[in-house]
């Protein structure tokens, strides 16, 4: 290959590489954080709507339908090991807050339904799960990692949010979570 192409292919090579960084730079500067950023200024959005496949049971689940109760979010993946650490937790919150009204509603994301399906069996997760095959509803709420949680009150409306995982003896941080819920 001659020495002048070489050089004008890695020129192009930079100039490629260079115009992506500068389209991350720009999706990151410009992008709103969602529902998770209003959150933490205060601001108590609309929860993101969405009609998901269940993965609990057939058929779908929206969260529309779910209006009139606490709804505890919890966005997670099989492969995530903190999510794995943080399943038992949202499965005693299930059972104890049911009764009340409360839906903690698991939300597997970048997944194969399969992996999330053994999971569940796994973990004894019998709370409702659907799963999310784009990045549009994580990009909606703000989730940037596995796992994150937030709480919708009665009225749709987010009142707080986790960003991350909740150790098995965080139960108070999950049930406040949930009385704000309530509250609001």
């Amino acid at each position: 290959m001659p020495r002048q192409l070489k050089l004008g292919a890695q020129g192009l090579a930079l100039a490629c590489v260079a115009g992506l960084l500068a389209l991350l730079i720009w999706k990151l500067v410009h992008q709103n954080g969602g529902a998770a950023a209003a959150l933490r200024r205060g601001e108590h959005p609309a929860a993101p709507g969405f009609d998901l496949a269940r993965l609990d049971r057939p058929g779908r689940l929206a969260l529309e339908s779910l209006r009139g109760k606490v709804v505890v979010l919890n966005f997670w993946a099989s492969w995530c090991v903190p999510c794995k650490e943080e399943a038992p937790l949202f499965e005693a919150a299930w059972n104890r807050w049911r009764g009340r009204g409360v839906v903690v509603l698991g939300i597997d994301s970048e997944d194969f339904s399969g992996d999330a399906r053994r999971f569940m069996r796994h973990f004894g997760v019998t709370y409702p799960v659907v799963h999310v095959g784009s990045d549009s509803l994580k990009t909606s709420y703000g989730v940037t990692g596995y796992p994150e949680t937030f709480f919708v009150d009665a009225g749709g409306r987010l009142v707080d949010h986790v960003p991350g995982a909740l150790a098995r003896s965080d139960a108070a941080v999950l049930d406040r979570g949930i009385r704000k819920a309530i509250a609001a």
